[in-house]
């Protein structure tokens, strides 16, 4: 399903101003080289734009009291649902102690974990105008979050954004050994069922290559965008799952 990477054409670099529109579109292929991908700076996080924006491969990435920062690679970090990579460890991890899942069962300590933990250790961009933006998303039914327990304590998630079959990762969290790549592995198998091709995670780590994501040139990014985020939404079954998942825990187990 992933393209052989190429070389992403060339074109003349450009830093765009957004306007007030929200249909206002930077050309991907003119992010700089330095600082790399960034695209754009300014406008706001309202619906409308951010919606528009992922559309089309753009996510927002700064910190106060810098301006919104959107980047668009040169290369992004993706996984395919299907080629998650459990390994040896996380699979024995899994059959010791009663693990369950689910869906958006609190979107808002979800996001602000999240932030919570990054800015003890390197610093966050989840700030509070992120957190409301996402948490609009969340009600849109747009932006979803993955929790995980371990007999009945939380023990990892994440959060991130479902448009048409791709779901574009933002930020995970573990409080329990293993917590965040649980919670992945548990999405994908979902993600499977529900159709959901590809998994946008980004910017490229140690830890998503070891889980199996990789690396894919802008221009298959951006055919892949064309491709998936034009097809039927999962996110009426995402958000189907979610209201079942406020009253059932769904346990889930490996071979």
């Amino acid at each position: 399903m992933q393209d052989t990477p190429k070389k992403s054409r060339k074109c003349a670099e450009e830093l765009v101003l957004l306007s007030e529109s929200p249909y206002d579109t930077p050309n991907p292929f003119k992010a700089l080289s330095d600082p790399e991908g960034l695209s754009a700076v300014g406008g706001d996080l309202k619906p409308e734009r951010l919606i528009h924006l992922y559309q089309h491969g753009f996510f927002p990435w700064y910190s106060d009291p810098d301006p919104i920062l959107w980047w668009h690679p040169l290369e992004r970090c993706t996984l395919v649902p299907e080629h998650f990579h459990a390994s040896r460890s996380l699979k024995k991890c899994i059959r010791h102690g009663e693990w369950t899942w689910r869906i958006n069962n609190n979107f808002l300590q979800t996001i602000k974990t999240c932030s919570e933990l990054r800015a003890q250790n390197e610093g966050t961009w989840i700030s509070d105008e992120i957190i409301e933006a996402y948490s609009n998303l969340n009600r849109m039914g747009y932006a979803f979050s993955v929790e995980v327990y371990l007999n009945q304590k939380l023990a990892g998630g994440f959060y991130g954004v479902a448009m048409g079959n791709m779901f574009f990762g933002e930020s995970m969290f573990s409080l329990l050994p293993n917590g965040s790549k649980v919670a992945l592995w548990q999405f994908c198998q979902v993600a499977n069922k529900l159709g959901i091709e590809l998994i946008d995670c980004q910017v490229e780590s140690d830890h998503l290559i070891s889980l199996g994501a990789q690396m894919m040139s802008k221009e298959a990014f951006v055919a892949n965008l064309q491709k998936y985020v034009t097809k039927p939404t999962s996110n009426a079954q995402l958000n189907q799952l979610a209201s079942q998942n406020r009253t059932h825990l769904i346990e889930f187990k490996t071979d």
